[in-house]
């Protein structure tokens, strides 16, 4: 950890002399955000019943995403910033590797599928500020580095696009299927429903 990093930590960390207004809106964000999150993707399926396929496949990558964030945390077996004593942690939290954050890695992917979508930007744009307003949650309650953010949103980023295109082969491959069986020409496949604005 160079001292970039060590600097940005204890600009964005709350320290042990935090303002009592931040702090309370940290803790709220930090733990709060993935239920925030939550609420948002289920109003979204509920007005959007085209996509609610698409949303079911994304989150089936969400536990996906968080499964494989940490296992990669375990073998890179970065520290917490209150494990190495360097700002106090104000949520409670166990000693687990940091890097990246499992809570920005799932967010942060789960906001890159729904902006891929025409039809769900506009709940994309509200995932992705709660996924980033979380991360600087986390920050400053003194659980995470800022690089372990970065990196979470980069791998967030980066498990949404294998997502997307797994997701588009599967509708390729469905379509495919649908043209060849005799009845099915010219049907939307089933388990497939195309989607709708």
């Amino acid at each position: 950890m160079n001292a970039f990093h060590l600097d940005l930590l204890q600009w964005l960390a709350a320290g042990p002399h935090p303002t009592p207004w931040v702090l309370a809106i940290a803790v709220g964000l930090a733990l709060g955000g993935p239920w925030l999150s939550t609420a948002v993707i289920g109003a979204a399926a509920w007005r959007r019943p085209g996509h609610r396929a698409y949303v079911l496949f994304i989150l089936a990558g969400a536990g996906l995403t968080a499964m494989l964030c940490q296992e990669i945390a375990a073998r890179i077996n970065m520290p917490r910033p209150f494990i190495l004593g360097l700002v106090p942690a104000y949520i409670p939290h166990g000693a687990s590797a940091a890097l990246p954050s499992t809570h920005a890695s799932v967010m942060f992917m789960v906001a890159f599928a729904f902006l891929a979508r025409p039809a769900l930007r506009a709940p994309g744009i509200a995932l992705f500020a709660v996924a980033a307003a979380t991360g600087w949650a986390r920050i400053h309650v003194g659980v995470h580095f800022p690089l372990d953010i970065a990196v979470g949103l980069m791998f967030g980023a980066l498990m949404a696009g294998l997502l997307g295109a797994a997701w588009w082969m599967l509708e390729l491959g469905a379509q495919q299927l649908a043209a060849r069986i005799p009845g099915l020409a010219g049907k939307r496949w089933p388990t497939m429903p195309r989607p709708r604005a």
